[in-house]
């Protein structure tokens, strides 16, 4: 190791201390090509440095300031007035005492502390051990230690007091908790991007200096807070659901605190990879952006399919309240965006800890363009559609939403049902039969309320005279589905398309009978498009049942783009939850990435008539009941769906694995 030492008291040269010696005795041979920095100082100049950057206006023995770099490990700056004092105070000479302040600083730099007993017994063997092999008797006795009196490290008492809270087991453990509430507030509807930004940054930070000099299976477990908090917050609307039906309510209460530790367990392992990733000891600072952003997407692409798939809530998503960035999706989707907004903030925080190496500006820097192109690309989609929809002319589709309570909607007693099923068709009737012209009338998911086998006809359809599209059970050879009926004005059924991708523990078993499932129905064969003759032409359609819109690369077969996606579902189970504003915004995120305007009729609200860049034209509020009137526009294919999802996975790896290998090529040639 490279040791550079600065004499600022010429006091210092008489002692003939071998400072390379002690450094490299405290460091292991794997650092042998970074670099320290000692200064030699007197008290005044100490005091100075003490006060600036640790708001302690009294001189200390020791200064250590770590840069994050295992390259350039940091700066060392030792006072020779306390030095001796101390020396004589304990009865041993400037040198011994000397090269314990060496060994202590060093090892701070390597990411020692002793911010909690635990750290501060690993610490003091450390360095008894060192000094031991350099020729020195333990430094460490009753009366006197390096940091007794917590002055010669960062915050002074009462700071000290709350890093040891902080990095203690349970601190440490409430700071993650805590990152991670603050991260949800970017997505809907709270729209509050700069606190997941923070959240993130902050987590990030916190790993950095907690994962240290320990083993992989104690990381996992210090950063697990961090996802199981993260997943919970996010994603405990889901058992909402289980209250909105007093009958199912008294079955399936039970279940919601092992519910909510589910998503805790699930969200730990499936959040704490990022992180895990950035935590080796030798890692180049200026490359843990690339392995943070890139590992994190990687995460992302995997929840397409890890427990049935649930890629809920993007990254990418916090940026939908600004259209001509949330347009770069068309580019590189929610996966390309999403590994810019992470390694942003990855690339910032090491900035934040290291912002004289200019290796992390280079990496902000590659992330930012990338960012841009994005973002160019953006305004240009933004205006594609735009143009497009300036000259287009559509059929008029009404989007029916009933809004009626679940209770009303669903029951187990059969006189009740059949009441409110005749009730409901009565309502949804009325209000499709709103005066105003339309070629399409589209009602929610399972508005139907009776199951429908092959043969059958919807007679409401002759009612309006109009053919409509409408979600039903639909029970065939034995097994039922949860479907879209295309049916003509004389009520006869021309399509049915079958949900692919069911709801776990909704609509399927995936354990078996371990867990009870309110339904058991029968996935349907996959994407496919549907053409419908309508008066002023054909319509040409792909279906998307529920939260089959939020899976890339999901519903458009073989490379067609067709004039809509129509998307029926029913979040009446979730209410004002989050989960059904970020629903909606799953559904614009699908039309940027597609270029196809969506459809969207939501039994309870948040129906809505989506273009092709994303924007929502038209929209009826959660729990109002009632219909718009609207047409679509804008569709055409993105370079995101031409390359497609796995591709674009396979570009964002590559860009990170050549740009840490050339950030690692430039530290070595240094």
């Amino acid at each position: 190791m490279r040791v550079f030492v600065n004499y600022e008291d010429s006091r210092w040269k008489k002692y003939k201390i071998d400072f390379e010696k002690i450094v490299n005795a405290t460091v292991p041979g794997k650092y042998k090509n970074s670099e320290v920095s000692i200064t030699l100082v007197d008290d005044a100049a100490i005091k100075k440095i003490n006060n600036k950057y640790r708001k302690i206006n009294k001189p200390t023995n020791v200064l250590s300031f770590e840069l994050g770099d295992d390259v350039l490990l940091g700066d060392i700056f030792i006072s020779v007035d306390t030095v001796k004092r101390e020396a004589n105070s304990e009865g041993i000479s400037v040198p011994e005492h000397t090269a314990h302040m060496i060994v202590h600083g060093v090892l701070h730099l390597l990411g020692y502390d002793h911010l909690n007993d635990k750290d501060a017994e690993k610490m003091e063997k450390k360095e008894t051990s060192i000094l031991k092999k350099l020729g020195y008797k333990n430094p460490y006795s009753p009366e006197f230690g390096v940091c007794s009196d917590e002055s010669c490290c960062p915050g002074g008492k009462f700071v000290m007091k709350l890093k040891k809270f902080f990095y203690g087991a349970f601190g440490r453990t409430v700071l993650y908790s805590l990152f991670a509430i603050i991260a949800s507030f970017g997505f809907a509807p709270f729209n509050l991007w700069w606190l997941t930004v923070l959240g993130i940054g902050g987590a990030y930070l916190l790993s950095l200096k907690s994962l240290v000099g320990i083993s992989c299976w104690r990381k996992f477990w210090r950063i697990f807070p961090f996802g199981a908090v993260y997943a919970m917050v996010m994603f405990w609307w889901v058992l909402n659901s289980i209250y909105v039906v007093p009958e199912l309510a008294n079955q399936f209460a039970i279940w919601t605190l092992p519910g909510i530790l589910g998503i805790g367990l699930v969200g730990g392992f499936v959040f704490t990879p990022p992180f895990l990733a950035i935590s080796a000891k030798q890692l180049n600072p200026a490359c843990r952006p690339f392995l943070f952003a890139s590992v994190w997407t990687l995460v992302l692409w995997l929840r397409e399919w890890l427990f049935t798939g649930f890629p809920w809530n993007p990254i990418a998503n916090i940026s939908l309240q600004n259209l001509y960035i949330a347009n770069s999706m068309s580019l590189y989707g929610a996966l390309g965006l999403t590994f810019v907004v992470v390694g942003t903030i990855a690339a910032i925080c090491e900035i934040i800890r290291n912002y004289r190496l200019g290796l992390n500006w280079f990496v902000l820097m590659c992330f930012l363009v990338f960012g841009v192109v994005g973002g160019v690309y953006g305004i240009k989609n933004v205006r594609v559609v735009q143009n497009y929809c300036d000259k287009a002319q559509s059929p008029i589709i009404r989007i029916i939403q009933p809004a009626q309570s679940a209770t009303q909607k669903a029951t187990h007693s059969r006189a009740v049902a059949l009441q409110n099923a005749n009730h409901n068709l009565n309502v949804m009737t009325e209000i499709a039969s709103a005066e105003g012209e339309n070629d399409l009338i589209i009602f929610p998911e399972t508005a139907y309320p009776f199951v429908m086998m092959p043969g059958d006809v919807i007679s409401m359809a002759r009612v309006l005279d109009k053919p409509i599209i409408i979600g039903a059970n639909y029970f065939d050879d034995g097994k039922l589905y949860n479907s879209m009926l295309v049916v003509q004005p004389d009520a006869t059924v021309s399509n049915v398309y079958s949900k692919s991708h069911l709801v776990p523990f909704g609509e399927y078993r995936p354990f078996g009978d371990l867990i009870p499932t309110p339904g058991l129905l029968t996935p349907g064969s996959g994407p496919e498009l549907i053409t419908m003759n309508l008066s002023n032409g054909k319509f040409v359609f792909a279906p998307a049942i529920c939260y089959e819109i939020i899976f890339s690369d999901s519903l458009i077969p073989n490379a067609q783009t067709p004039n809509a996606i129509v998307n029926i579902t029913n979040d009446n189970w979730f209410g004002k939850t989050p989960g059904t504003y970020q629903h909606l915004d799953m559904v614009r995120r699908y039309a940027i990435e597609s270029g196809v305007p969506i459809v969207r009729a939501n039994y309870s609200g948040i129906s809505a008539f989506v273009e092709s860049d994303g924007n929502v034209k038209a929209m009826i509020p959660i729990g109002v009941s009632g219909h718009i009137d609207g047409g679509v526009c804008g569709a055409h294919r993105t370079v995101y769906r031409k390359l497609g999802r796995d591709m674009w996975m396979i570009i964002i790896l590559v860009f990170s694995c050549l740009g840490a290998i050339w950030v690692s090529g430039v530290t070595r040639k240094k």
